[in-house]
């Protein structure tokens, strides 16, 4: 079942963000561009886990491993417990299910 969130304004999905910041371009961009399905990555990577496979694994997997760059530069660059250091790449990893506090 596929569920829309109510419209909102760009600036108001970002008080929604974890870190306030927007950290990708908007759901109509991904859409018309024919980067997400609908249904979205977590309904990939559950039939992906099932072994149900299909056109779009590599580039979802391409993904998925290109984020490890993020984390590179957050480990790097940032002090331990600084919230407030790279919140773009914190907030980008944030929606790939990717949250390590350091």
């Amino acid at each position: 079942m596929h569920v829309s969130a109510p419209n909102r304004k760009a600036k108001d999905d970002n008080n929604c963000n974890f870190f306030g910041v927007r950290a990708s371009l908007p759901l109509k961009a991904w859409l018309e561009k024919g980067w997400i399905d609908p249904r979205g990555w977590f309904q990939w990577y559950c039939r992906y886990y099932m072994e149900r496979r299909s056109h779009d694994d590599q580039r979802q997997i391409k993904r998925w491993k290109a984020m490890k760059r993020h984390v590179a530069q957050v480990t790097k660059n940032c002090s331990a417990g600084d919230m407030s250091c790279r919140k773009k790449q914190r907030q980008a990893l944030l929606n790939w299910a990717y949250f390590r506090i350091r």
